[in-house]
C-alpha cells in the first residue's frame, strides 16, 4: 500500500512541452489532478517502448499520491485503426477480438511491471456518441467541414496550431494525418494539412452511423472526446510518448480548444524515445523485443530499476550491459528489502529528514534517478549489516536505528513501485544446488562430524563452496548458508 506523505508546501516543478520550460505545479483544484494518457493500439503485444512510457507515467502518479494528491488517472485503448483492420486480416478475426486479445496482454504485461491499473480505460469505440457531437460541435464553429462523406479540420482555422511542437503550417508537408506516408485524401481536402476527423466507410470494414453517414472515427479526435468526456473541458496534466507531440498532441489541442474555448491541459509532458543496441527498434531490424520476451530474461524490478535510472524526458538505450547492471542493483535493493523485514519496527516511523531530502531531488522536474540515490544509501546500510550479522552473528548497530532505516527505504521503494520477492522461491531451478539439496548435505556434513570424519566433512564443505554456497558454523551448534 502506498504511504501519503503528510501534507507540506509544494515545490514541485514539472518540464512543460508547452511552453518549453520547467514550472511550478499547481493543480487547477487543491488538493486533485486530473491525468490523461495516450495509451496503446491494440493490434500487437506491448514493447519496450510502451514499458518506457507506461513505467514513466506510473512513477509520476505515484510520486503525486505521495505527495498528498487525488489523482484521476485515464488511459485509453486506441481499438479502431488501420494495423488493427490489418491484423483480423492477417488472423482471420474481427477487430472488436483482436483488440479484446490484445488489451488483455496489456493488462498482464502492466501487471508483470508492478503498474497501477488506470483508474478508467476508455475504449474509442465506447466513446462514438461523444465523438460525434466534438466533431459536430467542430463543424458548426466553422473549424470542420464535409467532403464526399469524410469530416476534415480545417487546420488554418486554429490561430495556435503548431504551438506545443513548435512547427510552423508554412514548413509542413502534405500528409499531416501521420499514421501514412503519402496521402490518398489529398483530392478531398481544402488543404494538405487538414486531417481526418471522420472517415467514410470502407468495403469490409467495421463502420458506425452518424450525421455524414456510415464510417469511422480519426485518430486525433478519439483521445479529445475521451478527455472531455472522462476528465472535462482542462485537465491538469497530460502525458505520452515525444513521438506523439506531432501531429497526435498538436491535433488534439487544436479540436479540443477549438470546441470549448479553454485549454486542453495545463501542463504536457513527454517520455523520451527507446533504442535497442544504439539503434531504433524496429521489427526490419529483428531488434522489436516485446515486455513478455524481455521479462523472460530480465526480473521485472530490474527492468524497473533500468528505467528509473534516466530522466524520463531523455532517450534511453537497452542493452544487456546495461540490464544486467540494473539486475545487480536490484539485488541490492531486494536485499536490504527482505532484510527489514525481520526488524523490530513497532513504535517505530521513517525518517522525516531522508524523506524530504528525497523529495527535494525529485520535486526538481521529477528527478527520480537522483532520488534513487539515496534509495541506495539506504539499501546499502542494511545490506552491509546483513553480511556482518551472516558472518559474525550479531548486528553493529541498534535494531531500533535500523528498523528506521528500513522504514525509510521501504516507504521510498513503494513510491517507485519495488515490490521484494524471495529469492529462494525464484532461484533454486538457476543454482546446480536446490534448498533441499543443501539441507541434506549439511545433514550429511554435521553426521560425518559426529563421527570424527573430518576429511568427509571437509569434502561436503567444499561441494557447497563450488556451487556457490557459504556456510557458517555458530557456538550453538547450528551451521546457516547463503548463496554468493
Amino acid at each position: 500500500m502506498l504511504l501519503s506523505f503528510p501534507a507540506i508546501a509544494m515545490t514541485l516543478s514539472l518540464y512543460n512541452t508547452l511552453n518549453r520550460r520547467s514550472e511550478p505545479f499547481a493543480p487547477l483544484e487543491a488538493g486533485k489532478v486530473k491525468m490523461y494518457c495516450c495509451g496503446i493500439t491494440v493490434y500487437d503485444y506491448c514493447h519496450l517502448g510502451h514499458a518506457r512510457t507506461c513505467l514513466s507515467w506510473d512513477v509520476v502518479r505515484r510520486y503525486l499520491q505521495w505527495s498528498g494528491y487525488a489523482v484521476n488517472y485515464i488511459q485509453n485503448f486506441t481499438d479502431i485503426d488501420d494495423k488493427i483492420l490489418n491484423r483480423a486480416r492477417q488472423e482471420n478475426s474481427s477487430m472488436a477480438e483482436v483488440a479484446d486479445k490484445y488489451i488483455d496482454a496489456y493488462h498482464e504485461d502492466m501487471a508483470a511491471l508492478h503498474i497501477q491499473p488506470a483508474d478508467e480505460y476508455p475504449r474509442a469505440t465506447h466513446c462514438l456518441d461523444g465523438i460525434q457531437k466534438l466533431i459536430t460541435d467542430l463543424e458548426q464553429k466553422g473549424f470542420a467541414y464535409a467532403s464526399q462523406g469524410d469530416v476534415y479540420y480545417s487546420v488554418r482555422k486554429f490561430e495556435g496550431y503548431g504551438k506545443l511542437s513548435g512547427r510552423k503550417l508554412e514548413d509542413m508537408q502534405a500528409g499531416a494525418s501521420g499514421r501514412v506516408e503519402t496521402d490518398p485524401e489529398a483530392d478531398i481536402k481544402q488543404d494538405p494539412c487538414d486531417f481526418a476527423l471522420w472517415k467514410g466507410a470502407k468495403e469490409g470494414e467495421p463502420s458506425w452511423r452518424s450525421p455524414w453517414g456510415e464510417g469511422r472515427p480519426g485518430w486525433h479526435i478519439e483521445c479529445s472526446a475521451m478527455v472531455r468526456d472522462r476528465l472535462g473541458e482542462t485537465i491538469d496534466i497530460h502525458v505520452g510518448g515525444s513521438d506523439l507531440i506531432f501531429p497526435h498532441h498538436e491535433n488534439e489541442i487544436a479540436q479540443s480548444e477549438a470546441a470549448t474555448g479553454q485549454p486542453l491541459a495545463q501542463y504536457w509532458m513527454h517520455n523520451g524515445m527507446v533504442k535497442v543496441e544504439g539503434e531504433k527498434m524496429s521489427k526490419s531490424l529483428g531488434n522489436f523485443i516485446t515486455i513478455r520476451d524481455l521479462l523472460k530474461t530480465y526480473d521485472p524490478m530490474a527492468v524497473r530499476l533500468f528505467i528509473l535510472q534516466a530522466h524520463y524526458t531523455k532517450p534511453l538505450d537497452f542493452t544487456d550491459e546495461a540490464l544486467q547492471a540494473a539486475t545487480k542493483g536490484w539485488e541490492t535493493l531486494n536485499e536490504a528489502l527482505l532484510f527489514g523485514e525481520e526488524l523490530p519496527t513497532q513504535d517505530i516511523s521513517a525518517d522525516a529528514g531522508i524523506l524530504q531530502k528525497f523529495r527535494d531531488i525529485v520535486d526538481k522536474d521529477l528527478n527520480f534517478s537522483g532520488g534513487l540515490a539515496i534509495v541506495f544509501e539506504l539499501a546499502k546500510e542494511l545490506k552491509k549489516e546483513k553480511n556482518i550479522l551472516v558472518h559474525e552473528g550479531k548486528l553493529t548497530q541498534n535494531p531500533q536505528i535500523l528498523a528506521t532505516v528500513w522504514l525509510t527505504l521501504k516507504e521510498l521503494a513503494d513510491v517507485l513501485g519495488f515490490v521484494a520477492s524471495e529469492k529462494a522461491a525464484v532461484a533454486d531451478d538457476e543454482f546446480s544446488l536446490t534448498a533441499e539439496e543443501i539441507e541434506d548435505i549439511l545433514r550429511q556434513r554435521k553426521e560425518a562430524r559426529a563421527n570424527k570424519d573430518y576429511a568427509e566433512g571437509d569434502r561436503l564443505r567444499d561441494v557447497l563452496v563450488e556451487a556457490g554456497i557459504t556456510i557458517m558454523d555458530r557456538p550453538s551448534g547450528k551451521t546457516e548458508w547463503y548463496r554468493e
